[in-house]
């Protein structure tokens, strides 16, 4: 059944972005489409299948935002599995709640902290994270927090799906990439959510995030084992997979 449940109240968690979020959901959708020119959707299906690869009894997409990453996965799913999604800003959940409705998807909404996710250890045969990682990891002071809770949830033998914004190896490429983020993504973000610190923020992050090679280090590091990656659009994005 499709619904949302509260996890966060009498906590007291880390929140350095939760402002951003509850000022962009009503056109959040929109510009992550534009400024990915359509790309989000196309990279977040093929998340959904590996996180489906393994055939996943529960699954969780973690920071789901308004949802997209657990409705992809629901729409692949043909077992009816046990799928949640979980994220702190209740603005994004209520679209995602609404989203799943619309379509008829199963898929159960938690608002809680990524910090102290309200689940038990080994809950999930999978977590996906669908382009929110850079905000638990990049310049973050509880990065080390985020990653063993994750770790926490995820069964022996489960495991951790990324689709995230990367590195391009070419050196030329890279200059592409950025000049595009600072220039297109920022401005086009700002233009169409009227939040320019927003989506300032989003165009940096992505610019100055990990390499391939430093998000497996972290994923290793964090306890996780046979972390890969395999990268998409000559490196602007990748998809991780790390198992418990």
């Amino acid at each position: 059944m499709t619904g949302m449940a509260d996890a966060t109240a009498g906590r007291k968690t880390p929140r350095p972005l939760y402002s951003m979020f509850l000022a962009v959901p009503r056109t959040y959708d929109l510009v992550n489409h534009v400024v990915t020119l359509g790309q989000d959707a196309r990279w977040r299906r093929r998340a959904a299948r590996e996180c489906l690869r393994q055939e996943p009894e529960r699954v969780l997409d973690l920071c789901c935002g308004t949802g997209d990453l657990a409705l992809t996965i629901a729409g692949l799913d043909r077992q009816r599995r046990e799928i949640t999604g979980l994220d702190y800003a209740r603005p994004m959940l209520d679209l995602a709640v609404s989203k799943a409705a619309t379509r008829g998807e199963q898929v159960s909404f938690v608002c809680g902290e990524a910090a102290s996710l309200p689940f038990p250890d080994g809950c999930f045969d999978c977590v996906g994270i669908s382009f929110a990682f850079r905000n638990l990891t990049y310049r973050n002071p509880f990065i080390s927090q985020y990653l063993a809770e994750v770790l926490r949830v995820v069964a022996p033998g489960g495991r951790f799906v990324i689709v995230e914004s990367s590195q391009p190896a070419s050196r030329p490429v890279r200059a592409i990439f950025r000049m595009y983020l600072r220039i297109f993504v920022a401005r086009a973000g700002a233009w169409l959510s009227g939040n320019k610190a927003a989506y300032r923020y989003l165009a940096e992050s992505a610019a100055r995030f990990y390499a391939p090679g430093e998000i497996n280090n972290l994923l290793l590091n964090a306890g996780f084992r046979d972390a890969a990656f395999r990268q998409l659009l000559f490196g602007a994005a990748a998809i991780h997979v790390a198992t418990k």
